[in-house]
């Protein structure tokens, strides 16, 4: 039986079929205002959720053909979402660009092994500019990602030899695979207009034009991607063709100085899948647009897994899903699981770091990632400072995946609700329609009790 919240949905779609998209980024779903009451504990001595605004319901078949006319033939009654993989800053006050990810996608497990299902493959991955108004987050613009030719770059999965295999909806039929695809993650605006995204498939870093034409992508050393439709360039570190499934670069951050850095979303699987899920070791890399390269790669250590989220004991849950730059050289990481999430200030050091150490290379025994003190190793690790634990604000949502800096202390907040999907066959009713999970794509401002940016 559906949940009061899916039913509620489900009128709130009806009442919008047949509504021109442009109407549909301009409804609001009624949020907490800014300015709501600080909760206890919060106000001076510690931080308080002050308002969270939510995204509208609207059909994610209208949202994609108003970009790519016949790209989506039926969206199974998925509703636009999935556009909190991140977010920052647009130039005016409450406005942000943010990014889709690969679009809805879950797993069933047929026969004992889980198959990676797309029940809308025809989406293609979208940069949309929101604005952030009391209660509601209303879509202003929206850029298709397409290859050099125009067309949708898609986000099916690359490569059979690394990626997993593409199923339709009912995990029955299998999808071709794409090289054009992304699985954007990551989003920084560039002073002259244009994008750069970070991709979790490659793991890529990918230079995107003002109008959403990928321009370049750069992709780890090996990784030997072909039949892409535009250009493709091997100059990340080899070590990162270890990244471990769906986990390859998730948090992006532009630093005054024009510099990129990127977060590998989780621990390497070096020297095998093993010893990555029980690491607490990630890498941060710096790349400079001026000279297309990673000029430093940098050791970051996760806290402990029930640090982060109380009485979870696996490791593997560990992630990092933001950064953000707050200052010439200084950083905010976002540590989190699915359920809960810490922000911790590092500054970043002189020097290459870790990059073309014997900590790149897969031979090394023990490898970085296997190192329980990689400190006391060699391996120059980030000291951190701990900001903000979003589990002790009140009104914080789960999977924040998008973070940025609207102030000297204010944060803006955004989750990824994964388009309303959940695993499993009950993902789908009988007539192949999505039975919502009832979670909302939403922006919470959160003040600090003091300033983050110097």
């Amino acid at each position: 039986m559906a949940s009061q919240a899916h039913k509620q949905r489900t009128v709130r779609r009806s009442l919008a079929v047949g509504v021109p998209v442009a109407l549909l980024a301009a409804i609001g779903v009624g949020g907490t205002a800014a300015g709501m009451p600080v909760p206890e504990g919060g106000g001076a001595r510690g931080a308080y959720a002050a308002g969270t605004a939510t995204l509208a319901d609207s059909p994610l078949g209208a949202f994609s053909n108003a970009l790519l006319p016949g790209s989506v033939a039926d969206d199974r009654g998925i509703d636009l979402g999935g556009i909190g993989s991140d977010i920052c800053p647009a130039g005016r006050k409450g406005e942000f660009w943010t990014v889709t990810d690969r679009g809805p996608n879950g797993q069933i497990k047929v026969a004992g092994s889980k198959r990676r299902t797309f029940p809308v493959p025809g989406f293609d991955p979208a940069i949309v500019k929101v604005r952030v108004s009391g209660g509601h987050v209303q879509v202003l613009k929206a850029i298709a990602i397409t290859t050099r030719s125009g067309r949708p770059v898609t986000g099916l999965p690359n490569q059979a030899s690394r990626d997993e295999a593409p199923y339709t909806y009912d995990a029955k039929t299998p999808l071709s695979y794409d090289p054009n695809g992304l699985d954007t993650e990551g989003i920084a605006q560039a002073a002259d207009g244009s994008f750069w995204l970070a991709d979790e498939y490659g793991p890529s870093l990918v230079h995107v034009s003002a109008r959403g034409k990928v321009l370049t992508r750069y992709v780890p050393k090996g990784l030997d991607l072909k039949g892409a439709d535009y250009p493709v360039v091997e100059s990340l570190p080899a070590i990162l063709l270890k990244r471990k499934t769906n986990r390859g670069f998730e948090g992006l951050a532009q630093l005054p100085g024009g510099d990129l850095v990127l977060a590998v979303q989780s621990p390497l699987s070096v020297p095998d899948t093993a010893a990555g899920e029980k690491s607490r070791n990630a890498r941060l890399l710096r790349f400079s647009p001026k000279k297309r390269t990673v000029t430093a790669e940098y050791a970051y250590r996760f806290d402990a897994v029930d640090v982060v989220e109380p009485g979870e004991d696996d490791t593997s849950e560990l992630k990092i899903s933001a950064l953000v730059a707050v200052g010439r050289d200084r950083l905010l990481v976002q540590e989190r699981t699915d359920k809960a999430s810490r922000l911790h200030r590092v500054t970043l050091p002189r020097g290459p770091g870790m990059l073309g150490s014997a900590w790149d290379e897969t031979a090394t025994s023990p490898s970085y990632e296997q190192l329980e003190d990689p400190a006391a190793a060699g391996a120059p690790v980030l000291r951190k400072a701990l900001v903000v634990d979003f589990n002790k604000v009140a009104g914080v949502p789960g999977k924040v995946e998008g973070i940025a800096l609207t102030g000297r202390d204010t944060l803006a907040l955004i989750n990824d609700n994964d388009f309303g999907m959940t695993d499993g066959p009950g993902a789908f009713d009988t007539h192949g329609r999505l039975v919502d999970s009832g979670i909302d794509t939403t922006v919470t401002y959160v003040h600090l009790p003091r300033p983050v940016r110097g």
